[in-house]
């Protein structure tokens, strides 16, 4: 049926393409169901590790409304304070950050103001279900943040979600790949080996911003070389940036400097499918990249540029405050007279583990009308390796 809509539309952009095979609301893969992590989906998340992720995401973000109320009069010091997660699936991280902050953070727990923000409305719809026990006063739940902020928003995983632009650099000049389906009296007589009957093909760039974005970062690409350029990821940052009055920004995601992710190690582009915890990326018979194949039942996503966000957010007048790979910002953020039980030091090692979460994930923390605070999170190293 994806397909069919390809067919139907003409050739579209590879951002157009994933528009259409994760977020359709019928079609869709993420719309379709409310989770699709954990050993059942088809990758895996620091929030599948346990509640640890989120309680030690509670330490922090009782430390951030510690620093927005010293900074407050009285007045407003008691008054609300907004937490907001940004993708936030069917609430399961934010369960467990509510639920350590309750135990722990009582007086903070009784002034939130929650927001969860997802466009699944199988997700949405789950998020009631999720909280129920441990938050159940009303909340927002919705396709977009609250218009005013203040407090502290967060997003795991969210910024490699959004549809990329795939682009590949020839002798002529940038060109850009595009997604397209044979007409239907054409199939038999099409060289088709892949699952779909989707196939890529290049042509003109769809907007001179491809081609602006990369003049921005000062990114020559290589004759051959393969890149994803995220523009909405940017215009994400610029929004939520616009809605924070005051408070902080917490992105925990993967990706890479624009220096290295627009060179020669990552050449051939980092645009990859994941199906039951299998990835593929490269064409694998040299007609369909892995990517294109099973539309609508895999998740598709590629690495995020972290440069270009930070410059967004500090364009709408942010601070960035930290950039550091996930074992350090834990390592910050670890209770060190609390001995973890078994289970938690299984958690632990594998939110830790180098080459794995831990290094994968950065965390990219920004600031409005808070100064430069230490944060616990930034007090171990801040190193991005």
């Amino acid at each position: 049926m994806i397909a069919d809509i390809v067919r139907e539309r003409g050739p579209l952009t590879v951002a157009a393409f994933m528009d259409l095979a994760l977020y359709h609301p019928e079609l869709g893969y993420y719309a379709r169901a409310a989770r699709r992590s954990g050993r059942a989906g088809d990758f895996f998340t620091s929030v599948d590790v346990g509640p640890l992720f989120g309680e030690l995401l509670a330490v922090q973000i009782a430390e951030m409304a510690t620093l927005l109320a010293s900074g407050s009069s009285a007045a407003s010091a008691s008054s609300g304070f907004d937490i907001v997660e940004a993708g936030a699936g069917s609430g399961r991280l934010t369960a467990d950050v509510l639920r350590a902050m309750s135990d722990g953070h009582p007086d903070l727990f009784r002034r939130l103001r929650l927001s969860l923000v997802e466009v699944s409305p199988a997700a949405r719809a789950a998020q009631v279900e999720t909280l129920r026990g441990i938050f159940d006063r009303p909340f927002s739940s919705s396709d977009s943040a609250p218009d005013s902020i203040e407090g502290v928003v967060f997003a795991n995983e969210l910024l490699d979600a959004f549809p990329v632009h795939q682009v590949v650099m020839r002798d002529d000049g940038l060109k850009e790949v595009y997604v397209a389906a044979p007409r239907k009296a054409d199939l038999r007589r099409a060289d088709l080996s892949g699952p779909t009957d989707l196939t890529t093909h290049e042509g003109p760039p769809s907007t001179p911003a491809l081609g602006e974005y990369l003049e921005r970062l000062n990114v020559q690409l290589e004759p051959g070389w393969r890149a994803e350029i995220n523009l909405r990821a940017v215009e994400w940052v610029r929004d939520i940036a616009r809605r924070l009055r005051r408070g902080f920004v917490i992105l925990i995601d993967y990706g890479h400097e624009a220096g290295d992710l627009y060179s020669a190690s990552h050449s051939a582009g980092t645009l990859t499918g994941f199906l039951k915890h299998t990835s593929g990326m490269a064409p694998r018979d040299g007609s369909t990249p892995a990517w294109l194949e099973h539309p609508g039942d895999q998740d598709i996503t590629a690495h995020v540029d972290f440069t270009s966000i930070r410059a967004a957010a500090e364009g709408e007048g942010l601070t960035t405050i930290g950039f550091l790979d996930q074992t350090y910002f834990i390592l910050g953020l670890l209770d060190t007279n609390r001995t973890p039980d078994f289970r938690q030091r299984l958690a632990l090692k594998t939110l830790l583990m180098p080459g794995g979460l831990g290094s994968t994930m950065k965390v990219l923390i920004f600031g409005r009308a808070v100064d430069s605070p230490a944060l616990a999170g930034c007090s171990y190293r801040v190193r991005v390796t």
